[in-house]
């Protein structure tokens, strides 16, 4: 009988105890021992097994569950007596940053000392157990949410000094989900401050700490070491291209596939591929997405499960407020295709609103892009990625954020309808209401849209190309007749008319904005951009054309047909 499958656990004895779904990942534990690196970073997508992987990796040292070989019984690790050996004979130090989600750098401070205090707390037997002097009782008393920088930042060093004494062995540190605090004060604006305090913690407890015997971070994205991880030159950092621990973190097609027979889902490989394949680590490039297989398992349908589980209002922000490039490399993402570009897996956080490259970084990191292919230019070191939309939930998710940018904007909704029924007046009235509404809604505010439009007509593609998808294909900056059209809807229905739009700016010699409609539309004639859709057969009267001239806020908007 198939184990009963819990949605959201990520206690392994919970798990273990209660005969929870789970595939066999303790194979992570002897990989990781074995490579004997004092302090690893890993970094994986949200709901892709870290917790519970650190929740397993604490039960197997720590000393408090040496009694426990019956968690393991049946699991590869425990088909190695020396590993059998090895359970449960370490202090360990299992912290959990994942609830740090402050929206001020003193109640961030606070709650991380928060969290510290209370493992001092759990351990507060030290107090009576003749191992502390008297100044070091006192120290230990001082920790608290309250507590000052000096004792803070070298609390979790102390303490691990404190179990060395008194079991006799180096302790094992965890610390789960590092970077969230870091992502929160990106977002709300204290990330100097937190940063700081977050270095001199770090340092202290990875890095100038003669008691820990080895440790694991992880987290969604590597932070550039310059930010926090300046003195850490131990560090051992596992990205997304990393070959170490490929297959210990997400599903492997294999497990995937044998866990939809044990479930009686046989013949629904293929539907699941799509929906939730595309993950890759390392060379591996068959990784599924744990939370929405299970979710697949539990309710036998496909959804958004994993892409519906958090807030994406940051990647939100950042593509809609970005520049023309980088909204026309997503329209190119949205249509399925890849991108090329250079990137760093280090995320520099305040250079995610004026460097595209760090975005990506971002995206990759957080499991939205996979690696198609990874390219080395042997003459600069440059390292350069073909990136691409991980999947089917994935490109869903994604225009449901692009679609929420329109979705309460009445002037958009009325433009897409006068826009297919061809009232040229009702356009003009709707797009100019529309303009005023979002111009700013797609600025950084360093870059406005009113001096680059095309930052809002990227924008306004996207939006079509979400809004329409059902019945057109949406291409833009494409090569046809004897040059590059900026929009190109190609109706899937043969019944249904087809659409040439071109851009243009005022130019100061044009005296009115007719005059700039009309050369966009003298240049989609003169360039005989028509020649792709007369080619696939589509008749010229039934190509409709759309010359866009803008003017500050102002838009006129002309045909020619």
């Amino acid at each position: 009988m198939p184990k009963v499958i819990g949605i959201g656990h990520q206690d392994f004895e919970k798990i273990r105890e209660n005969n929870n779904f789970y595939i066999d990942k303790t194979n992570f534990i002897k990989e990781w021992w074995e490579s004997n690196d004092e302090a690893t970073l890993i970094a994986r997508p949200r709901r892709f097994g870290k917790t519970l992987n650190m929740s397993m990796t604490e039960k197997f040292f720590s000393l408090n569950y040496m009694d426990r070989g019956d968690l393991f019984e049946g699991l590869s690790i425990w088909e190695d007596n020396k590993y059998r050996r090895l359970q449960g004979t370490y202090p360990v130090l299992a912290i959990n940053f994942a609830k740090v989600k402050e929206t001020s750098f003193i109640n961030t401070r606070k709650k991380i000392c928060q969290i510290i205090t209370n493992l001092y707390n759990k351990y507060s037997f030290l107090l009576d157990s003749g191992k502390l002097n008297e100044n070091e009782k006192k120290l230990y008393l001082k920790v608290s949410a309250e507590m000052e920088d000096y004792i803070a930042t070298d609390s979790l060093n102390a303490l691990s000094d404190y179990l060395m004494r008194y079991y006799g062995k180096k302790v094992i540190i965890l610390l789960d989900e590092y970077d969230t605090p870091m992502q929160e004060a990106y977002i709300n604006g204290y990330w100097d401050e937190l940063a700081a305090f977050i270095r001199n913690l770090f340092n202290a407890t990875f890095k100038s700490n003669p008691y820990m015997e080895r440790a694991i971070m992880t987290g969604i994205t590597i932070i550039s070491k310059e930010s926090i991880f300046s003195d850490l030159n131990n560090l051992e950092v596992i990205t997304a291209t990393s070959e170490k621990y490929a297959e210990c973190f997400g599903f492997t097609e294999q497990e995937v596939f044998a866990s939809l027979k044990e479930y009686g889902l046989s013949g629904q490989e293929q539907l699941v591929k799509n929906w939730y394949n595309g993950f890759s680590f390392g060379k591996r490039k068959d990784i599924y997405n744990p939370w929405s297989v299970i979710s697949f398992l539990s309710k036998k349908k496909a959804g958004t499960y994993w892409a519906n589980t958090s807030s994406n209002n940051l990647i939100g922000k950042l593509i809609r407020e970005s520049g023309a490039g980088m909204k026309e490399a997503f329209e190119r993402l949205m249509r399925g295709e890849s991108i090329r570009v250079e990137l760093n897996e280090q995320i520099v956080y305040n250079q995610l609103s004026s460097n595209r490259n760090a975005v990506w970084s971002l995206l990759l990191a957080s499991g939205y892009l996979k690696v198609i292919i990874t390219e080395l230019i042997e003459d600069t070191g440059c390292i350069y990625y073909q990136l691409a939309l991980t999947n089917k939930e994935v490109r869903i998710m994604f225009s449901g954020i692009i679609r929420g940018w329109f979705s309460e904007n009445d002037s958009y909704n009325d433009f897409i309808k006068a826009f297919l029924s061809g009232d040229i007046k009702a356009m003009n009235i709707y797009m100019n209401k529309f303009a005023l509404q979002t111009f700013s809604f797609f600025d950084t505010g360093k870059h406005p849209s009113v001096s680059e439009p095309e930052r809002f007509y990227h924008g306004f593609v996207l939006g079509i190309m979400v809004e329409l998808a059902d019945r057109y294909t949406l291409t833009s900056n494409r090569e046809s007749g004897f040059g590059r059209y900026d929009i190109m809807l190609e109706p899937k229905n043969p019944q249904n008319d087809a659409f040439i739009i071109e851009f243009k700016v005022q130019d100061t010699d044009e005296k009115e904005l007719s005059d700039t409609v009309q050369k966009a539309l003298r240049q989609i004639e003169t360039k005989k951009y028509d020649t792709t859709l007369i080619a696939k057969g589509i008749p010229k009267n039934h190509i409709r054309k759309y010359g866009f001239a803008f003017s500050g806020k102002n838009i006129l908007i002309g045909t020619s047909s």
